[in-house]
Formats: C-alpha cells, sequence, structure tokens
C-alpha cells in the first residue's frame, strides 16, 4: 500500500455540450472534478468523456448523498467497496461503464486504489484496470474538510455550490432565438426568451450564466442590459450572435459558460489570415473536432466537419477546405471540455 501522501481538493469543470455536425446534440454538465496534487484526476485518463458523481444538475438530495458517500458515511454502491468516480455524461447510469476505484480507511486516511473501467458486476482488472493512476493516500482530515465543505450543518448542499447552468436570451421571440433556446435546452441548459431584462429581480439576473443578444438589439439597449446585470452583482457572460446559425450560437453560449482558469485551458484556436489553415493549440493529447459553420448564399446554414482526431500536446495546422469556409465563415474547436470559436478572416 502506498505511504506517500498527495493532496486531494475539487475544482469546477464542465463537460461542453453542443449540437455535433451530423446533428445530434452533446449534453452539457457542470460538475466538481477531483484534484490530486494539484492536478484534475479526469486530465490523467486519457481523454475520458465523463463526470465526476458530483454534478450540479442531481438535485440537493442526490448532490448531499454523493459527498456522504465519498466520505465513507454511507455504503458503497458497488460490490468490493468500489465507488463510481467518473460516469457517463448523458445517462449517468453504469449500463454505459464507468471508472470506479476502491475507497477505504486506512487508519486516519483515506486510501483511493485499483482504478477501472466497469460495465459488470465487477471490473477485470487485467484488461480494464488504469495501472498507472493511484493508488492516492490522503490526510483523512484534510480530505473530509475538502469534502465537508460541500455541505451545511444539517447535511444540505452548501451554498454557492454550482447549480444547472442556465441562458438569457435577449430579442424578439423569432425563429432564431426560439430554436437556440430548445437546442440549449436540449443539452441541459436552461434558457428563456426576453425583449427587456432591465426591470428584473437582481436575484434573478444571478441565476444567469450567460446572455444572448439577438442581431436586432440596438447597442443602447444591450448597454442597459449589461448595467443592469451589472448592478445586481452579476458574473454572466454577454455575447452578441455571431450569426443565424443554431450550432454556432450554441458554441458561443457553451464557450462563455467556461469558468476555467486561462492558465488551465487546454485549447486554444486560431485562423490564419487568408482562410488557409488553422492553428489548433492543445496542452496534453486530447480528441479534437474542428467544425466550420457559415451562411451560403441564400442564408442558409452549412457546416462543414474538418478534423476529428486524437492529437498530442503542441500546436496543429489543419488546412481549411475553400468551399467549407467561403464567404463570412466560423471555425468552432472541442474537446470533451472546451470549445473555442474564431472567425475566418479571407
Amino acid at each position: 500500500m502506498t505511504s506517500e501522501y498527495v493532496t486531494f481538493g475539487l475544482m469546477p469543470a464542465m463537460r461542453a455540450g453542443g449540437v455535433q455536425a451530423d446533428g445530434a446534440y452533446q449534453t452539457h454538465r457542470d460538475f466538481l472534478d477531483f484534484v490530486v496534487d494539484g492536478r484534475p484526476l479526469l486530465a490523467r485518463l486519457a481523454d475520458l468523456d465523463a463526470v465526476s458523481p458530483l454534478t450540479a444538475d442531481t438535485g440537493p438530495a442526490a448532490f448531499a448523498d454523493q459527498v456522504r458517500r465519498l466520505l465513507l458515511e454511507a455504503e458503497p454502491p458497488l460490490a468490493g467497496s468500489r465507488f463510481i468516480i467518473y460516469g457517463c455524461p448523458e445517462c449517468e447510469g453504469p449500463e454505459c461503464g464507468a471508472l470506479t476505484a476502491v475507497i477505504e480507511r486506512d487508519g486516519p486516511d483515506v486510501i483511493w486504489r485499483d482504478f477501472g473501467w466497469q460495465t459488470g458486476e465487477t471490473p477485470d482488472a487485467e484488461r480494464d484496470g488504469y495501472h498507472d493512476i493511484g493508488p492516492y493516500r490522503f490526510h483523512g482530515e484534510r480530505y473530509r474538510a475538502a469534502l465537508k465543505r460541500l455541505l451545511t450543518a444539517d447535511g444540505a448542499p452548501a451554498p454557492g455550490i454550482p447549480t444547472g447552468p442556465r441562458a438569457l436570451l435577449i430579442g424578439p421571440r423569432a425563429a432564431v432565438l426560439a430554436k437556440l433556446a430548445a437546442a440549449l435546452r436540449r443539452i441541459g441548459v436552461g434558457a428563456e426568451i426576453t425583449l427587456d431584462a432591465v426591470g428584473a429581480h437582481a436575484d434573478e439576473l444571478r441565476k444567469y450564466g450567460v446572455v444572448v443578444f439577438g442581431g436586432t438589439v440596438r447597442d443602447d439597449e444591450r448597454d442597459a442590459v449589461r448595467r443592469a446585470f451589472a448592478a445586481a452583482c452579476s458574473e454572466a457572460v454577454c455575447v452578441t450572435a455571431l450569426a443565424p446559425i443554431v450550432p454556432l450560437l450554441v458554441a458561443q453560449v457553451v464557450q462563455a459558460l467556461d469558468r476555467t482558469p486561462q492558465d488551465r485551458r487546454l485549447l486554444g484556436l486560431t485562423a490564419v489570415a487568408g482562410g488557409a489553415e488553422a492553428l489548433v493549440e492543445i496542452a496534453s493529447a486530447c480528441r479534437v473536432r474542428l467544425v466550420a459553420h457559415r451562411l451560403d448564399r441564400l442564408s442558409r446554414p452549412r457546416t462543414h466537419a474538418l478534423l476529428d482526431a486524437v492529437l498530442p500536446p503542441g500546436t496543429h495546422r489543419v488546412p481549411l477546405d475553400p468551399r467549407a469556409v467561403r464567404g463570412r465563415s466560423f471555425l468552432v474547436a472541442r474537446t470533451n471540455d472546451t470549445v473555442r470559436i474564431t472567425p475566418v478572416e479571407r
């Protein structure tokens, strides 16, 4: 058993939702990730598309139950003292598979060990084990303190625990905003449409993480809304719709919802002047998807998939198909947890 201590912490994270190039929807999930020795644990797991049990949309009772399990105050959900560390972001059920580990006490300490991918009653340690992950020994008192900060004295989730994301769409209830609201709700982001948010109560404004201005909203109207959100001490990010293309607008919202500190962001995207290529920068090996969005001459949205590959760390030059970036075009790059958008300048 390992005798070296590692630190334990928690940090906000997200699984980026969106509308994919083939029209399929990918659910957006906000959650708390585990930080081991200063590094998010999920980042060590070969680009695993998963979320921790500490998700914002599980409801207060279920969230508190998950915390108590990690505190070892409740029975493990799986045989062999195994706990779900990361699960499917779409269905949350074990049928799709989950990364599990044994969590146990060792005197005053807490040990996480025997990480493995599990789809049945027990994992096959030889075939599905993550042999380069763990075991981890945590100081029990510090481990429990980090988790107990998530709960109040009576066992309810503490104030400040992230809730499900919400977006406020400003503009007429026209086709584009209505379709955007429907798409956001489909991926798990709450969305409402209004013509004027200036008179709304401050508590209501603080519930939103992003504000999207439709293309017909005037500059003075945008300024008034920004002042109202500032007066409410809201941290919402305000963006203006780039183009009437729903998947692009969904990507705008998801990018705005990302609260990851700049020094922890894994993905960068730049379109080279002239539209010949894109520069994709990644900090660690991961799957990257690159899509181009544009309007054709009849103002119909067009989507072109340009890249879908696991890339090593570094800067990658991706040639752009001229047919994909004709006219006013935008590139959207995404990993499991990050979305980046850039216009194509021609």
